[in-house]
This record gives structure tokens, C-alpha cells and sequence, in this order.
């Protein structure tokens, strides 16, 4: 359990790397008194998630929501922290093998342009 929850505030941690704006709330947050907040916050960011086609809302806020309600829901904690790490991994190849897509059509071009 602990080491699930270890893993869940690395998430975290990174989510503070990649938009460092986020960071002071997500401290906050993650404090051990703050479940009070915490919960009603989890739940209004789910449910902004479900209305993400309203110009306001994002989807962005559903796994956001997600990740604040593992933290006090043991049950779901290794689930969320895995899909986690899981997506993050994901979408490291995918811009990856995306920039390498890129060069390579570069280079060809030029090269074309050469002959």
C-alpha cells in the first residue's frame, strides 16, 4: 500500500515537472489534513471531465480528478498509478517517434533536393 502510494506522488511530481503552475495547488493538496478538500475537489474534477464539451471544461480534468481521489481510495490507488505511468510512457514514445518521423522526412527532402 505504502509503495503504491509512493508511486501515485511520483505522478504527481511529475505532472508538477511538466506544468510547474500546477505545483503550489498539488502540494497543497497532497498534504495529510487536506482530504476534506481533497475529495469534493476529486469529484468536481471528474465531473467537469464528463462536461468537457463545454467550452470551459477540458478532458484534461478527468484523470486529473482521478489521480486526487486515489490518493484517499486505496483501492483504486495501484490501478490509477500504473495507467499512469503507463500513459506517461506512452506518450514519450509517441513524441519521440514522432520528432524522429520528422527528421527523417527533412533529411529526405533534402536530399531530394540535392539530386
Amino acid at each position: 500500500m505504502v509503495k503504491d502510494k509512493r508511486r501515485l506522488h511520483r505522478q504527481f511530481e511529475a505532472l508538477a515537472r511538466a506544468m510547474p503552475v500546477t505545483r503550489p495547488v498539488t502540494e497543497r493538496l497532497l498534504k495529510d489534513g487536506m482530504r476534506i478538500i481533497r475529495l469534493p475537489a476529486a469529484f468536481l474534477l471528474i465531473l467537469g471531465g464528463c462536461f468537457s464539451f463545454l467550452p470551459v471544461l477540458g478532458i484534461w480534468m478527468l484523470p486529473l480528478g482521478v489521480m486526487l481521489l486515489a490518493v484517499d481510495v486505496p483501492l483504486i490507488r495501484p490501478t490509477v498509478a500504473n495507467n499512469s505511468i503507463r500513459s506517461r510512457r506512452r506518450l514519450s514514445v509517441f513524441w519521440r517517434e514522432r520528432i524522429r518521423r520528422r527528421r527523417r522526412l527533412a533529411a529526405d527532402r533534402r536530399q531530394r533536393e540535392q539530386d
